[in-house]
């Protein structure tokens, strides 16, 4: 598990040995939503939308970042 950026109440993380398409975990104090590295959609779990689109925000401007790390953690997982 990577943690890759931490703001004031929520975090940006990638996991290893993980299943599905690419995507990066946003967690709160009391929420948790996973999201899709390329669409930025969220797959599962929801949080606060400000939170959200502070998050999703984060993550556009750093796509590559994310997804170097996904391929670093899974590196036996189609892209």
């Amino acid at each position: 598990m990577t943690t890759l950026h931490r703001a004031r109440n929520w975090k940006i993380q990638v996991f290893g040995r993980e299943h599905g398409i690419p995507h990066f975990h946003v967690w709160t104090p009391d929420a948790a939503a996973v999201v899709a590295i390329e669409t930025l959609a969220v797959l599962s779990g929801s949080v606060d939308a400000k939170v959200l689109e502070e998050a999703t925000s984060w993550a556009a401007e750093h796509r590559v970042e994310l997804m170097a790390e996904w391929c670093r953690l899974n590196p036996e997982k189609p892209q």
